[in-house]
């Protein structure tokens, strides 16, 4: 089957971010690859002030239907797009994110200091945003592979299995010594587990 992928970045904001990975799935899958405007070194565009302004213009990118594939904060953008566009989604793959749920509590260590020193020109909005999508998290049908790794401070496997209990049609993969980056930087290791994902009967 031939997948549209559309690949969504975390808080660094590059679409270089998912590269890899794309470059390893196959050539027949077309592949869209969103940068966040304003977020880590992306330039700004004043459309885009709110994380409600960053789900309109991942939004935008959606086909009938799409895989959405995303990190981190991505992956609280790609929680609300299954919400509000459930129809124009095939596939969810969620890597190393909160998915809108509160990470605080299940172990994760804070990452805003260390992001705004890394990138003191990012966008505001993003270190002041919350997101809770706990209690509409059931709603979500869309068959939905999570991967983790297992020394990601970030984003704990702890959160990862709570999402899989929220979510009805989730399964979550480990990848053993993991960190927060390593569906940039070990793609060749879970291409295999999204080609199965979205191989397998709907």
């Amino acid at each position: 089957m031939n997948h549209h992928l559309l690949f969504l970045p975390g808080a660094g904001g590059a679409a270089s971010f998912w590269h890899p990975l794309g470059a390893l799935l196959p050539a027949s899958w077309r592949k869209t690859y969103l940068s966040w405007p304003g977020l880590g070194h992306e330039p700004h565009e004043p459309a885009i002030q709110s994380l409600d302004d960053a789900v309109a213009h991942a939004a935008s990118r959606l086909e009938r239907p799409s895989v959405v594939v995303a990190q981190s904060m991505g992956g609280v953008v790609a929680v609300r797009l299954a919400l509000t566009h459930p129809e124009r989604i095939s596939h969810l793959v969620l890597t190393a994110t909160s998915g809108g749920i509160d990470v605080a509590s299940l172990g994760a260590s804070d990452w805003r200091a260390a992001y705004r020193a890394e990138y003191p020109k990012a966008a505001e909005w993003i270190l002041s945003e919350r997101t809770d999508h706990s209690a509409q998290l059931h709603r979500i049908s869309i068959p939905t592979l999570l991967l983790w790794g297992d020394a990601d401070p970030i984003s704990p496997v702890a959160a990862g299995r709570h999402l899989e209990r929220l979510l009805p049609r989730a399964r979550l993969r480990v990848l053993a010594g993991g960190d927060h980056m390593f569906a940039r930087d070990r793609a060749a290791e879970i291409s295999p587990w999204v080609a199965a994902h979205l191989d397998a009967p709907v």
